[in-house]
């Protein structure tokens, strides 16, 4: 399995700056995690534990079940498995879940986990309720390299990119928390050795929070491809967690060589954050476009595979009080949209503040006749309502907590929690 080393890593070269993916150190107890893999992957680390090719694909069937579909973390649990073979199960493999730190909840319903993984780096994700969807926003890296002005993750130093199942483990864990696996009976299956065809028991699943996901979080997703998609691909799968791509969304600050591929190998929604029309204002608040210019990302948003109206490309347009919020901007966004024929939506977004924010947000009455222009042009141009602001959960403030805190501070009110729950 490819994975990345734990050490910060430049982005190398100067026409395709993604991060090479390489090997991780195994767990010191030897055994695999199973977490982000596909059910070939899993075949393949049964078969290379000793099962035969027949035995390998049968049984990488069934946990890959129990894995996605069913939520189990225990082996003992999968009980259409063998008595037997579970204690075999469990001394090679693992079924992992991010370590919390830290899970907060903010006054309108969002949440907001801090993260840790195996070596000691912290990330965070957000889960963002509203009446008619659930959504997840994950990240993909640890810290970010993009150091976009108005985004105080951007301030971040990029430690590395998450693995597969560091990514596919933001979303287990969130219906872990969320109580999103289907429940019913499975009496019954606690077979020796069951048949290839057996089917699992019926059973009916409850009606999920969790609809939808944003590759919004920490980190550009476009510098960590590999990884996002073997990740999204485990994610879609219909035999397991089976979110449709419809109800995925791949944001990216214009990583421009790898958008097409982005099309072509994962096929979820594109979200770009675009953030300014001119090239001045955008060099200055998403410096990525300085390599990839306004008119080299919009003709890969008009290549992108997939993209009509009725699967529009979103464009994220922070709003920056005297910087990007004039009329001329917003008539210059509509040309541009038009000029390259793009079927587009233009999510307005009030800027969130963090401490040391070289900016302001624009003010609501700005906002809304900029928002107005979009409009009468008939492109679709919301204001997003912020959402979790008091836990610095919105929209450009994600930074995990132990940049704010030290590391013993975190662990000692962990300790301190611990104790109080006695």
């Amino acid at each position: 399995m490819r994975a990345m080393q734990i050490e910060p890593m430049p982005i190398p070269g100067h026409i395709d700056p993604v991060p090479v993916p390489r090997e991780v150190t195994p767990r010191a107890d030897g055994r695999v995690d199973l977490i982000g893999l596909s059910r070939p992957q899993i075949a393949a680390v049964f078969l290379d534990a000793g099962l035969d090719a027949k035995a390998a694909k049968l049984r990488a069937k069934q946990v890959f079940h129990w894995l996605y579909h069913r939520g189990v973390t225990e082996f003992e649990a999968m009980t259409d498995i063998a008595k037997t073979m579970r204690p075999w199960l469990a001394e090679r493999f693992v079924i992992g879940r991010p370590e919390v730190v830290e899970a907060q909840v903010s006054g309108d319903g969002t949440r907001k986990w801090l993260l840790r993984t195996a070596d000691n780096h912290d990330y965070e994700m957000v889960f963002i309720p509203d009446a008619t969807r659930g959504t997840l926003c994950v990240s993909s890296q640890v810290g970010c390299t993009l150091n976009c002005r108005f985004c105080h993750t951007g301030t971040m130093r990029l430690v590395r990119n998450l693995t597969p199942g560091e990514i596919v483990g933001q979303v287990m864990l969130a219906r872990d928390v969320l109580g999103e696996w289907p429940r019913g009976s499975m009496a019954g299956l606690d077979f020796d050795e069951p048949d290839e065809d057996e089917a699992a028991a019926d059973y009916t699943p409850d009606g999920r929070l969790l609809t939808n996901i944003v590759m919004m979080g920490m980190g550009e997703p476009l510098y960590n491809f590999e990884h996002v998609r073997d990740a999204l691909k485990v994610v879609m799968d219909g035999d397991g967690l089976a979110l449709s791509k419809r109800r995925i969304t791949l944001s990216t600050s214009g990583v421009v060589p790898m958008m097409a591929r982005a099309g072509e190998e994962i096929g979820v929604n594109l979200a770009v954050s675009l953030h300014a029309v001119t090239k001045d204002v955008r060099d200055e608040i998403v410096p990525i476009n300085r390599k990839f210019g306004i008119e080299e990302l919009l003709q890969a948003c008009a290549d992108y595979p997939g993209a009509s109206n009725a699967r529009r490309i979103t464009f994220e347009y922070v709003m920056l009080k005297d910087k990007n919020d004039r009329d001329s901007d917003a008539h210059e966004l509509v040309r541009l949209l038009r000029q390259y024929d793009l079927p587009a939506k233009v999510n307005l977004i009030p800027f969130n503040p963090w401490p040391g924010a070289p900016y302001e947000c624009s003010t609501p009455e700005r906002i809304k006749r900029f928002a107005k222009i979009v409009f009468d042009a008939g492109i679709s141009a919301p204001v997003r309502t912020p959402r979790g602001r008091d836990i610095d959960a919105a929209c450009g403030q994600l930074k995990t907590a132990a940049e704010r805190k030290s590391r013993a501070e975190v662990e000692r009110l962990l300790e301190e929690k611990q104790a109080a729950l006695g």
